[in-house]
Formats: C-alpha cells, structure tokens, sequence
C-alpha cells in the first residue's frame, strides 16, 4: 500500500505546485498553455528540492537567448531556433518557480523585463546579419517592442476596469542596490511607453464617455473597451508565441519571413483599438 500511495502523493505535490505556480493573466496566451507551461513545471519540478533561486533561472534563460543569437549569426538557423525555445521554456519556468517556491521578488521582477529586452536587440542584431536588412530589423524590433508593451499594458488596465489591484512598477526600495539599479532601468527605458500607452488608451476611451453622466452607462462602455477579445489577441502576440514563429521561420531558412511578421503584428494594433472604441460606443446605446 506504502508503494501505491508514494506515487500517488508525488502527483499531489507536482498538481499543487503547478496550480501555485500559475501567473494570473486576464487573458491566456494558448501556446504558453499548451506548451511551454507544462515544460517549465518539470524544470521547475527539478529545481525546487535543489533551492536553485528564479533569479539564477532568468540568467541561464538569457545565456540560452545569447547563445541562440551566436548560432543565428553564425548561419546555424536551425540550432538558433532550438535554443530560442530552450529560452522560452526557461523564461516561464524562472516566474513559475519563484511562485511555486514562495521566492517572487522585485528583483526577479525587474531582472526578467531587461534581460528579456537585451535578448529581444541582440536577437534583432542577429537577424539583421543573417538577412543583410538592418532598417528592416530595426523597424521590426521597434515594432516587437510596440505589441509587447500594448500587450502588458492592456493587462494592467483590463484588470483596473475590473475593480483589481495592480502594481506595475514594485518599489524595491528593501532589496539592495541590485534591484534598485534595476527598477531605476525599468523607469527610464519601459517607464516612458508604459505611460505613453495607458494614457492614449484612457484618452481614448474618456473621449467616449465625455458627454455621459450615468455610472452605469460608463461602467458597461469600460468594459467594453477593455474586453476579453482585445486581451486575448495582444496575449497571443506575447513573446513565447513571437519566439515560436520565429522559431519556425529559422527552420525553414527564412528568417526575413518573421520581421514581416512582426511589422504585421503592430499594423493590427490600430485594427483592434477601432475595434474596441466601436464596442464601447455600442455599448452606451440603449438597449
């Protein structure tokens, strides 16, 4: 009996530490889900009897995205995409150990967005050597850059419209210089379009609501702009979906095939702000 139930309590342990480990988000990314979460758990199974800390996980996750860069511009496509979703898989496992662990940290927090960011420009150097397209690289990056940011930045306002508490930039004023110099990093480099991006998006929507009055009325036409169907998409443009189609496009020798993939990605964001700024109209008419 003693053997039948050792089994069955590891399962127990390993259900609970994946239900702990989970990162609310208003909206899933699918391949994240389907994929990369469940890779990271048995990482994240492996590390956590070792008390190996996040942070030394988002360091071997940004090796893994340097090294993809070096095979990338060495013309070794197909090991670049490989370790590409090396990183990918470690770069969810570093959030989902710290959770699991009880270990999350400002550090951790502000750590993992910068070097995601240093492996994001050094990815795009690469494939502007591989492709000979340096303006088309630069361009794409920027435009990478623009749908993350609308991505994380619709998260935070998607969860305020709902009445929940979010804080994007965690003092980490009690965890040493390290994180400090680190948060100091985020607010000059993300802090300026995170900024930037809350406010058209709210400029928007009170350009909507100028003329009304009734609570109720600007309550269902908020939510109507920061609905499910908006999260849902700029979720899906995250960057372990980006670093899969990237991936892809390595594989199959064509990497100039996802800079215009990126470039598409940002020419949607004005689609699916029309989109949303209709909804909410719709949503003042009567009923």
């Amino acid at each position: 009996m003693a053997a039948c139930s050792e089994p069955e309590e590891s399962r127990s342990f390993s259900g609970a530490l994946f239900r702990r480990s989970r990162k609310r988000r208003a909206r899933p990314e699918l391949l994240v889900n389907a994929v990369f979460r469940p890779l990271a758990h048995v990482v994240v199974l492996a590390l956590v009897p070792l008390r190996v800390s996040p942070p030394l996980v988002v360091a071997a996750n940004a090796l893994a995205g340097l090294a993809a860069v070096v095979a990338v511009a060495g013309g070794q496509l197909v090991t670049g995409a490989l370790l590409l979703q090396l990183k990918t898989v470690l770069d969810n496992a570093d959030g989902q150990l710290a959770r699991a662990s009880g270990r999350t940290s400002v550090l951790g927090r502000y750590l993992d967005t910068e070097a995601d960011l240093v492996v994001n420009v050094a990815v795009f150097t690469a494939l502007a050597y591989e492709t000979g397209s340096l303006l088309l690289a630069l361009a794409s990056l920027v435009a990478l850059t623009l749908v993350l940011s609308a991505d994380f930045n619709e998260e935070v306002l998607h969860r305020r419209a709902r009445g929940e508490a979010v804080e994007t930039e965690p003092s980490a004023a009690s965890e040493g210089p390290v994180a400090r110099a680190l948060a100091a990093a985020y607010r000059v480099v993300f802090g300026p379009q995170d900024r930037a991006l809350q406010g058209i998006a709210s400029r928007r929507l009170e350009r909507i609501l100028a003329r009304v009055r009734e609570l109720e009325r600007r309550e269902r036409a908020t939510l109507a702009y920061h609905d499910d169907l908006t999260s849902t998409v700029l979720a899906n443009f995250g960057l372990s979906t980006q670093l899969t189609v990237l991936g892809a496009c390595l594989v199959v020798g064509r990497p100039a095939l996802y800079l215009w993939l990126a470039l598409a990605c940002a020419g949607f964001l004005p689609l699916l702000q029309l989109r949303r700024e209709r909804a909410a109209r719709r949503a003042l008419e009567p009923s």
